[in-house]
């Protein structure tokens, strides 16, 4: 998602129930350094805390620096009334989230974060301690497509009467009828999961709107059982593999990478994956990692990252690791620290 309409308090409608201050470091006329401070009302009601949040960090290799920036966001956090200080989440746990702590020597797939690795020494110096680690899972067509997994997921939908479609992009009506039902899932199928907080209709909406420019219809696909949703994955292309040839910069630049350089993509992210918690036990899940896998396989993707998944989301770890051999490859960690 572009930036400056992330951080738009007018455009994006997150801002309807948070606040954010941003801050930058200077040495000299050079900016050196950067931080966002945020707070989120709706998570604070729902968790029935006061914790606030920094985001958009960014530092040279300088303690200094980094501390002055976290002094800035914790003094306007207390102003809140925050007790606690979170992140980095980008500004909420339904964008990008989490420090990248191994795996440098990979790039960042769509929409996921990086950094270098000296951000953790410059956040836990300042006293911030681990509070969740989120994990990134690497599959392989090759290893996850195995006769044991399609066998098992076509007995699923013979017994479960499970059917899937793909989101129709072009019919509007249709388009936002499903975007509804993929809001009301997302909320009743990551409701228990740590520091989540439902997405309001404006903002999923708006977030729907901003990834249809870049999603595959294919690859955003409902499960049905007797014609009622029951599931639904959204898997994007990894375009990072093709922006990485844009050197110069610039929306032309990237537009042309796009186009001439699509090819180049073997990889594809599975960023949302929810069943509703009655289905949950009942195999949808894996008829649903089975069709996005063998989808992206036939559009050129044998690659695919399942992320992010919370470290304790045995449910979905089990079923990463088991049914779809996947392994994990990338960690990223959310820190707190008490003001």
């Amino acid at each position: 998602m572009d930036r400056m309409k992330l951080l738009n308090e007018d455009k994006n409608p997150f801002y309807k129930h948070a606040e954010i201050q941003l801050f930058l470091a200077y040495e000299g006329k050079n900016i050196v350094g950067r931080i966002a401070a945020i707070t989120n009302a709706n998570h604070n009601a729902i968790h029935k805390d006061k914790v606030g949040f920094f985001g958009f960090f960014e530092s040279i290799n300088n303690q200094d620096v980094a501390n002055k920036l976290f002094d800035e966001a914790v003094k306007w956090l207390k102003t809140k009334g925050m007790t606690d200080i979170r992140g980095p989440v980008n500004p909420s746990t339904n964008d990008e989230v989490g420090l990248l702590v191994d795996a440098f020597d990979m790039p960042p797939v769509i929409l996921m974060t990086y950094n270098p690795p000296y951000y953790q020494q410059l956040i836990e110096n300042y006293g911030f301690k681990k509070e969740k680690d989120l994990l990134a899972y690497i599959l392989h067509h090759d290893t996850y497509a195995s006769e044991k997994l399609t066998r098992m997921q076509q007995i699923v939908r013979d017994r479960k009467g499970i059917t899937i479609r793909a989101l129709n992009f072009k019919d509007a009506k249709q388009f936002k009828a499903d975007v509804k039902t993929l809001k009301e899932i997302y909320n009743a199928a990551w409701q228990p999961n740590w520091g989540f907080v439902k997405m309001t209709d404006e903002e999923f909406d708006f977030l729907a709107n901003d990834l249809k420019t870049i999603a595959e219809p294919k690859l955003t696909i409902i499960a049905e059982i007797k014609g009622k949703p029951v599931g639904f994955a959204l898997s994007l292309p990894d375009i990072n593999q093709s922006l990485i040839y844009n050197k110069n910069g610039g929306i032309l630049g990237a537009v042309w990478c796009l186009f001439t350089k699509k090819k180049k993509i073997d990889l594809t992210r599975i960023i949302v994956l929810g069943v509703l918690p009655e289905f949950q036990s009942s195999g949808v899940d894996a008829v649903l990692y089975h069709e996005i896998g063998e989808t992206a396989f036939d559009l050129g993707m044998p690659k695919g990252e399942a992320s992010w998944i919370l470290e304790d989301n045995e449910m979905m770890k089990r079923g990463l690791e088991t049914t779809m051999k996947g392994e994990v490859y990338k960690t990223y960690r959310i820190f707190q620290k008490a003001i």
